[in-house]
């Protein structure tokens, strides 16, 4: 038994190893790319023109060297909330290639204790807590961290209470904000799922389509808080929002019609729990009778109403 754990112990420290050697070539082919952002003399027209994944799920890592490269005084700080492992994320590439400063939450004590374990942790200045977030919870914790203050990116990706999370939020004042819009709720109306403390993605309903907010809804909560709408990745989930003092040339403002992408996502379950590889677009007439909230005028109507 002992020769056992010895032996899962060396296969683990070797998978650690391995998972790190490879990590730096990852760094190192994608600084090629970061120094091809920095060389450009003009705006691009679309974030596709300089999207690339190191580490996020998608393009983003591109999107963000461009904007913390164009976009003057960005601090090196971020905030981002549910990160699972934080093996791919947002903005993993932002601590091993430009050593920012950050703090990251998530809903699973496994996927903390991971990252904690992790040489990230000792490597770079980065704090991560266990946090089911709430409104009621959410400013409290970033401020016994020290993040009480400008931070140059924010991004809110839980699955559920984007919207009512950043609209509480009032402890720090980010720069850039990023958020994971539900691109199945259309582009025509500013709704999101009502707002639970415990809000589970696959309990309010079996096909996970049932999340967050419409773009549109997004953009509303933006231009309350003084940001603009700048932007969305091409693989239609997360969109970009600059505060109104830093837009610039290289950032200009966008509606909302025009920047919306619709993913191309085939995430949605059946009622058994299994994947229907159907278009998530196609699917959500399954959640049509669930209620949302239409946040310009605080009003419950059903989905079928507004899709």
């Amino acid at each position: 038994m002992i020769q056992f754990v010895k032996k899962i112990s060396g296969l683990n420290k070797a998978g650690s190893y391995l998972r790190e050697e490879l990590e730096k070539m990852k760094v190192l082919s994608s600084q090629t790319l970061v120094q091809q952002i920095r060389r450009l003399e003009s705006p691009v027209k679309s974030f596709k023109e300089i999207e690339f994944s190191t580490f996020s799920q998608w393009g983003d890592d591109g999107i963000i060297q461009y904007l913390i490269n164009k976009v003057p005084g960005i601090i090196p700080e971020f905030i981002e909330f549910g990160v699972s492992n934080y093996l791919e994320s947002n903005t993993r590439f932002l601590l091993i290639n430009d050593n920012w400063k950050g703090l990251v939450f998530d809903g699973s004590l496994d996927n903390i204790n991971f990252i904690k374990q992790d040489s990230i942790s000792w490597k770079y200045d980065l704090n991560s807590d266990f946090l089911f977030i709430t409104k009621d919870n959410i400013n409290e914790a970033i401020q016994k961290r020290g993040f009480n203050k400008e931070i140059g990116i924010l991004h809110i990706d839980i699955d559920g209470n984007d919207y009512w999370i950043w609209d509480c939020l009032n402890s720090v004042n980010p720069q850039i904000v990023i958020m994971e819009y539900n691109s199945v709720f259309g582009n025509k109306a500013a709704i999101s799922v009502p707002y639970k403390d415990d809000f589970f993605v696959t309990n309010a309903h079996y096909s996970n389509l049932f999340f967050g907010a419409s773009l549109k809804a997004m953009d509303y909560l933006a231009c309350k808080k003084g940001y603009s709408f700048i932007g969305s990745n091409t693989a239609g989930n997360n969109a970009y929002f600059l505060r109104n003092d830093l837009v610039t040339k290289w950032t200009p403002i966008i509606d909302v019609e025009q920047g919306f992408i619709a993913c191309n996502f085939r995430q949605n379950r059946n009622s058994e729990g299994n994947l229907t590889l159907e278009r998530d677009d196609l699917m959500i007439k399954g959640c049509q009778n669930m209620n949302v909230v239409d946040v310009t005028t605080n009003e419950i109507v059903p989905l079928i109403n507004l899709i």
